[in-house]
């Protein structure tokens, strides 16, 4: 039985996790919604602080949701957020995507946002999410393209944030271009019904590149991206300052624009 061989890249320090409570349903699995039924039993894979799993919840009323994370620790986070808002039909459980410890055709709806770019093996993930999903149901997948990402304006930098953050993730044996694959990681997983769309967010306010580009910036130094650029030495710690206070500098230009391009991919079972 296959197991998690890769690292993940960013860690749950704070300046990930403000990101991450961040996601709602509607601004991250939008794509997903329309094939989501009162009574469907989901599975949300790499959960995280539970907000997107809290709104699916509540799409459920007479289902079930069970949000499902590698890591314990941001598990408490998520029954916080379920507690907090009333949801009473989830449950959150540890385990690895690459061996589920649910029996065949356990759930409908079979969801991962922003996970398979940070597995060992996005193929073997897909046939376990398509395993445990009963005909007739759906097996969803979103993640971000970091070679399709974009900006304004061109910042010294910015571009060396993005190399290195791709070379780090590798090294973590994840897949930063994880967005453009999903359609062919779906067809190697035995998927032959697979619609593919692709979605964006958009960072452009004041408001939103102050929050972009302090996370990113405070991410650059103090999370574990930071910790393994250093160990593995891909990075300086003088070099990741300087990429820091690129981020900085972006998020202080009145045209600055930030898009992040998103893979989707619903499969049919």
């Amino acid at each position: 039985m296959a197991h998690e061989t890769a690292v993940y890249t960013h860690g749950h320090h704070e300046s990930v996790l403000r990101s991450h409570r961040w996601r709602t349903a509607d601004n991250s699995a939008a794509y997903l919604l329309g094939a989501v039924r009162p009574d469907h039993r989901v599975l949300d894979v790499g959960c995280g602080p539970g907000t997107i799993t809290a709104d699916l919840a509540t799409l459920v009323p007479q289902g079930t949701v069970t949000g499902l994370d590698a890591a314990e620790g941001v598990l408490a986070q998520a029954r916080e957020t379920a507690a907090e808002r009333g949801v009473s039909n989830t449950e959150f459980t540890t385990g690895d995507v690459h061996a589920l410890h649910f029996p065949d055709d356990s759930f409908e709806v079979v969801h991962a946002h922003q996970t398979l770019q940070h597995v060992g093996d996005p193929v073997t993930a897909l046939r376990e999410m398509r395993r445990v999903c009963a005909p007739g149901g759906v097996v969803a997948a979103r993640d971000a393209d970091y070679g399709g990402m974009f900006w304004y304006p061109q910042v010294p930098g910015m571009d060396e944030w993005l190399d290195l953050y791709r070379r780090v993730a590798r090294a973590n044996g994840g897949e930063p271009d994880a967005g453009r694959r999903l359609h062919a990681w779906a067809r190697q997983a035995g998927f032959a019904d697979v619609e593919i769309t692709t979605g964006t967010w958009c960072f452009a306010s004041p408001g939103e590149r102050a929050w972009w580009s302090g996370l990113w910036a405070d991410r650059t130094v103090d999370s574990r991206y930071a910790t393994v650029a250093v160990e593995s030495g891909l990075a300086t710690r003088q070099e990741l300052r300087r990429v820091a206070e690129a981020w900085r500098t972006w998020g202080a230009e009145e045209d600055g624009w930030f898009t992040v391009v998103h893979g989707e991919i619903l499969c049919h079972v």
